[in-house]
């Protein structure tokens, strides 16, 4: 039985060579089929995996109460710190909790000046938002209860004010008051929104509302960022937030929530199954292109039937049989689909390394998708070789012999 399939596969390669530019435009369907389906797919996982990646270079378990519903704005009341105190003393499960009050003023270092958001935190949000130091320190409990003009600075914010120079111990004036950089983040990139996770000044939340917005006591914390425990049930933690911060609000039974806690890790997973429909969708429509692939097999190996139909009389007239006929064809369609498949994984190789850059999606490699790709390669080629393949089993040898 091998040494049938393999002089089959022998005969199949010379008539390959023997006809080479019909060969080539023969499997190009099923190449660019192949090609489609494994870009689509590998940079899909990429796309998948980098926006994970982003999302959870937010923080590590992370909740956010934010005011109103969604992300968009909101009328709802803003929080204050006696709520973050309230949830810190009240609510099991939590490791890290900071108020977060944002305003957006122009940041000023000698001549140089860019408007930028700036973020006033607690000490904690430092660990709250993985944040890593790049140089210098971060801002302690002592200078937040003191209120001190000290900020930490993102990278971005490092290159467009100081232009190489080291930044630590200048001063930057945001609005009548100048802060002292005391720290550089660490690069964080792009986060899951396409935002710049580095163009942002960091200073403590006290700075803030006393020398920036002079708003020391009133309500106007605009978020608070929360870090569950390690392996402690985010729902309950959710659950038990909702129902304090209800009750701060004296919110009655028949009134919706004014405020929601979203969990970043809901969104990845969200975002992720997206991503991954996406991708199968196009994976799905790619793989169209390798089923007309098959057809134009097929159409190849019927013609090649008619013109080979005396040579199959003669194999049949010196004792070939009907399925050694049949197993011929069938190898030489089986054959052009996995050359197809083959070229169609080098082809896409070459395009997920060169349009990951573009996308800006990492490249992953991943086997399983090659594999499944030329197997249904290979699978077409049966597919759409058997009917041809069965045609030439079936022709009678002598009408065979008279075919001109």
């Amino acid at each position: 039985m091998i040494a049938m399939f393999w002089n089959a596969f022998i005969i199949a390669l010379r008539e390959i060579r023997r006809n080479l530019t019909r060969a080539f435009l023969t499997v190009l369907g099923v190449v660019i089929g192949v090609a489609a389906v494994v870009t689509m797919v590998t940079l899909g996982r990429g796309a998948t995996e980098s926006v994970k990646a982003q999302i959870s270079n937010l923080g590590s378990n992370l909740l956010v109460l934010r005011p109103g519903q969604g992300w968009g704005p909101s009328a709802a009341p803003l929080f204050s710190r006696v709520d973050v105190d309230m949830i810190r003393n009240q609510v099991p499960g939590i490791k890290a909790i900071s108020p977060m009050s944002n305003t957006n003023v122009q940041a000023i270092y000698q001549e140089e000046a860019r408007t930028t958001d700036i973020q006033g935190v607690y000490p904690e949000y430092f660990q709250i938002a993985n944040w890593a130091v790049g140089t210098g320190r971060f801002f302690d409990e002592k200078e937040l209860n003191e209120g001190a003009p000290v900020a930490v600075i993102g990278e971005t914010i490092k290159k467009e004010l100081f232009n190489g120079e080291d930044p630590i111990g200048k001063r930057v004036r945001l609005l009548n008051t100048a802060v002292t950089v005391v720290g550089v983040t660490a690069v964080k990139g792009q986060g899951g929104w396409g935002d710049d996770l580095d163009d942002n000044i960091l200073i403590p939340i006290t700075t803030l509302q006393q020398r920036l917005n002079g708003q020391m006591f009133k309500q106007n914390v605009n978020q608070i960022m929360i870090s569950a425990e390690d392996g402690y049930p985010t729902d309950g933690v959710i659950a038990d937030i909702n129902s304090l911060m209800r009750e701060r609000r004296k919110l009655p039974r028949s009134v919706a929530n004014n405020f929601s806690v979203t969990d970043t890790r809901q969104i990845a997973d969200a975002v992720s199954s997206s991503t991954q429909v996406m991708t199968s969708l196009l994976g799905a429509v790619a793989g169209v292109s390798l089923l007309v692939g098959g057809i134009g097999i097929m159409n190849i190996m019927l013609v090649s039937v008619t013109e080979r139909t005396r040579e199959i009389g003669i194999r049949m007239a010196i004792g070939a049989r009907a399925r050694e006929v049949m197993l011929q064809f069938l190898v030489e369609a089986v054959t052009l689909s996995c050359v197809g498949g083959l070229c169609g994984i080098a082809l896409a190789y070459g395009l997920c390394v060169s349009l990951a850059k573009v996308v800006g999606a990492p490249f992953l490699f991943d086997p399983k998708i090659n594999m499944v790709a030329f197997l249904f390669s290979a699978a077409i080629g049966i597919l759409f070789g058997f009917m041809p393949a069965r045609r030439a089993a079936g022709l009678d040898p002598i009408e065979a012999l008279r075919h001109e």
